[in-house]
C-alpha cells in the first residue's frame, strides 16, 4: 500500500458511519420539527434550522458534536432584550423546555447553547439566533458575565469553505479532518473553527493544494510546519467567509513542532523502504484511525 492509499483509506476512516449519519439526520429533524411548533406554529422538520460548525461546513469527523442554529422570532429576541438581569439565560431555558417535549435525553443550557447528550455518545449543541437586517448574519445569547448578544455568520463560512474545498481538489475538508484526528489523539487545546481557519490559511499558499492523495505526505509535514511557527503570542484569527474573531484555546505550537519531526521521520523511512516503520510513524501522529 503506497502513500496514496495510506492516505485515502485514513481518510475514509475519519468519517462518520452511514447509521450514525442517518441518526443524525432524524435528530436533527425531530428537534428542528418541535422548535418550529412551539416558537413558528409549524410541523415543518427543516425551516429555520441550519446545520453549522464543523458538521456544517463539512469537516467533522467521528467523534463530533453537532452543531445547530434554529432561527426564532424577532419578537423572542424583544422580549428577552427587555430582561433587567441575563434575558439570554432565560431564553436558552425556553429553547431547553421546547426541546424537552421531543427529548428527554440529558441536557444543559450552558453558555451559548442548549446541549443535549445522546446515550451513543453523539451530542448536539443547539444555538437559538435571530437573523439580522442583511438577511444572512444572526444574533445569538451568550448567558456568560451577566448575559450579552454577540453575532455570527455560518453560511458564510459554509459556502467559502465549500467553494474552496471544490476548487483545491477536495483537499481542505480533508485536510481538516485529518488535522481534527491529530487534535484528538494529542489532546491539542485547539478548536474546529481554528483547525479549519489555520488549514484554510495554510493551502491558500500551498504550492500542491490542488495534487491528490500523492501529496498528503507532504501536505501533513508542510501543515505542521506551519502550525508551529505560528507566533505563540497571536490571540486570534479571522475566519473564513465570515471574518468572525477565532481565539486561541491554548498553546498548539509546540505539539505541532513534535509531529513535524516525526512526520519528517515518516516520509524519510518510506523514501528508503521501509513502509510499515513510516505507517507506524504516521499512526504516531494520527492514531489508529490511520492504516496499519
Amino acid at each position: 500500500m503506497g502513500v496514496a492509499e495510506q492516505f485515502e483509506t485514513f481518510c475514509k476512516n475519519l468519517r462518520m458511519d452511514t447509521e450514525v449519519v442517518a441518526n443524525i439526520s432524524y435528530r436533527y429533524k425531530r428537534i428542528t420539527k418541535q422548535i418550529n411548533k412551539d416558537f413558528w406554529g409549524s410541523e415543518s422538520e427543516t425551516a429555520n434550522s441550519l446545520l453549522v460548525g464543523s458538521y456544517g461546513r463539512g469537516t467533522d469527523i467521528y467523534v463530533s458534536d453537532i452543531d445547530v442554529l434554529l432561527k426564532l422570532p424577532y419578537s423572542k429576541y424583544e422580549q428577552y432584550n427587555k430582561y433587567q438581569g441575563n434575558g439570554q439565560s432565560a431564553l436558552l431555558q425556553e429553547v431547553k423546555d421546547s426541546i424537552e417535549k421531543t427529548y428527554k435525553s440529558y441536557k444543559r443550557a450552558d453558555g451559548q447553547v442548549v446541549k443535549v447528550d445522546f446515550s451513543d455518545g453523539v451530542s448536539f449543541e443547539i444555538v437559538p439566533g435571530f437573523i439580522n437586517k442583511d438577511g444572512i448574519s444572526y444574533t445569538y445569547p451568550d448567558t456568560n458575565n451577566g448575559g450579552s448578544w454577540k453575532t455570527t455568520n455560518p453560511r458564510a463560512e459554509i459556502d467559502e469553505f465549500n467553494s474552496k474545498n471544490n476548487e483545491w481538489n477536495k483537499n481542505l475538508k480533508r485536510l481538516c479532518r485529518m488535522a481534527r484526528s491529530w487534535k484528538h489523539y494529542w489532546d491539542v487545546p485547539i478548536g474546529g473553527l481554528l483547525i479549519d481557519t489555520l488549514a484554510y490559511n495554510f493551502l491558500k499558499s500551498w504550492n500542491y493544494r490542488n495534487e491528490s492523495y500523492l501529496y498528503y505526505d507532504w501536505m501533513s509535514r508542510d501543515f505542521f510546519e506551519f502550525l508551529k511557527n505560528q507566533s505563540s503570542d497571536q490571540n486570534y484569527w479571522r475566519a473564513p467567509g465570515s471574518g468572525d474573531f477565532v481565539y486561541r484555546k491554548g498553546k498548539f505550537e509546540y505539539k505541532a513542532l513534535q509531529c513535524y519531526n516525526i512526520s519528517l521521520e515518516a516520509i524519510q523511512k518510506q523514501k528508503d523502504g521501509y513502509e510499515s516503520t513510516a505507517k507506524k510513524k504516521w499512526r504516531e501522529i494520527y492514531g489508529t484511525r490511520f492504516p496499519i
